[in-house]
């Protein structure tokens, strides 16, 4: 398939330029900045004649902020060959799927798409894709839903105006609730680092919530908040409540606040679940910082999530929000929320990759009728060896040199001394 994403040169843009990439289609950008060099980093063609790209394409996808969207639309549609499908990636539906089911020529179909997923999202696979379908979409919808149900993603399909209902509330009143606190530390001067020493687990991941909505674009969550209808209503409902359950806590009245307590939580529903799922949220932060204690005196690897530095030397401590690491030249400290540690198999594939390595050979009077590739084979899985392999045999006593590689972290003479006591013990007599 012939792809062009407009607006591929946003960070959305890009994510869903590598995934159809993978999928074997032939991808073209565009975007209003003209940034060419992202479509040379991404391997894939800029659309320097836009109205061209159009109409070459089957699919034409519009992944550009909100308040441009039905523009865009207004803009590509027209342009689209019979038989294609235009859709687009934007976080509500009822305008676009008008403005698509407008614009777009008889024959053209469309489909309206919400990725419930940002772009830092390495894999589609777990990922929810809110599908909105029109009247005109028979022949593509078993294909875009094959595409992203094939790569493992959970779609489902739902009206336009259901979906702005429930975003309203799923990004509307979430977004408002997080930079309503980030706006209320700002107003009382409240000093968020210092606050990080006296936090709980709850607090911190609301906390790094709260910064992570902050730390976003301030454009698209505008977008977000003013251009959905159905947002207003809920912010008025959250006010109200608010101000409601600050009333109830002012008189001191603990009867009224558990009644409150008590109705939100029944209508609420399973609140087990929920502190179940929180739980492991919450333990699964712990363990991280548990396995880094266990790791102490050790030698670890972490990757620095920012800069994709790899960090390899022993941890010599470990503090609430940073870890120690020497790394034999220089102790590096680092924070752990910018750091991810690498299991030890990923220990060990980073090192084969990275590091340089000792070649030895070894050379042997093999036992009568042992099969060298057998003996090879309990030589590869010695500690300390990286590859082995049968370089040379000899006739008509059996014999058989052996090359083993060794990581340069290791010392050679004494993975050599353990693969000689190994070929010894098996019966194998050292030549030369």
């Amino acid at each position: 398939m012939k792809i062009l994403i407009i607006g591929g040169t946003g960070e959305l843009g890009q994510w869903f330029t590598r995934f159809f990439r993978r999928m074997g289609s032939e991808v073209t950008i565009w975007g209003k900045s003209g940034r060419v060099e992202v479509a040379e980093e991404l391997g894939v063609v800029y659309a320097h004649d836009l109205g061209a790209a159009i109409r070459e394409s089957n699919i034409v996808i519009i992944s550009v902020l909100i308040d441009v969207t039905e523009e865009m639309i207004r803009v590509v549609a027209p342009e689209m060959s019979r038989g294609s499908l235009l859709m687009d990636l934007t976080s509500i539906k009822k305008m676009p799927l008008a403005a698509m089911e407008e614009f777009a020529p008889a024959g053209v179909e469309v489909l309206g798409t919400h990725p419930m997923f940002g772009p830092s999202i390495p894999d589609i696979r777990g990922q929810t894709v809110m599908i909105t379908k029109s009247t005109r979409c028979e022949r593509w919808l078993p294909v875009i839903l094959g595409i992203f149900e094939g790569e493992g993603a959970n779609v489902e399909i739902v009206d336009a105006d259901v979906h702005d209902r429930v975003m309203a509330v799923v990004q509307g009143l979430t977004h408002f609730a997080y930079l309503s606190i980030g706006s209320t530390f700002r107003s009382l001067n409240f000093n968020v680092s210092e606050s990080r020493k006296f936090m709980s687990p709850v607090y911190e991941i609301m906390l790094d919530f709260v910064g992570r909505i902050l730390g976003q674009n301030p454009h698209l969550y505008a977008m977000i908040q003013m251009n959905n209808p159905e947002v207003r209503d809920v912010h008025i409902a959250f006010i109200s409540e608010c101000v409601r359950l600050a009333d109830v806590i002012r008189e001191g009245s603990l009867a009224d606040f558990t009644d409150l307590m008590k109705a939100a939580a029944s209508h609420f529903g399973d609140t087990e679940s929920a502190l179940r799922r929180s739980d492991k949220l919450i333990n699964a932060k712990i363990a991280e910082v548990y396995e880094l204690i266990r790791s102490i005196g050790s030698e670890r690897a972490v990757m620095h999530l920012r800069s994709g530095v790899m960090h390899l030397g022993v941890i010599t401590k470990v503090a609430p929000r940073t870890i120690t690491i020497d790394e034999g030249a220089r102790d590096v400290e680092l924070k752990i929320e910018n750091i991810r540690l690498l299991s030890d198999s990923e220990l060990h594939d980073w090192k084969l990759k990275n590091m340089r390595r000792w070649r030895r050979d070894i050379s042997v009077i093999l036992p009568d009728r042992s099969n060298p590739s057998v003996v090879c084979d309990v030589v590869s899985g010695i500690d300390g060896v990286v590859s082995a392999d049968v370089i040379d045999r000899y006739e008509p006593k059996q014999s058989a040199t052996f090359r083993i590689e060794i990581l340069e972290d290791c010392n050679p003479d004494s993975v050599e001394g353990d693969v000689e006591a190994v070929l010894l013990g098996i019966g194998c007599v050292r030549r030369g």
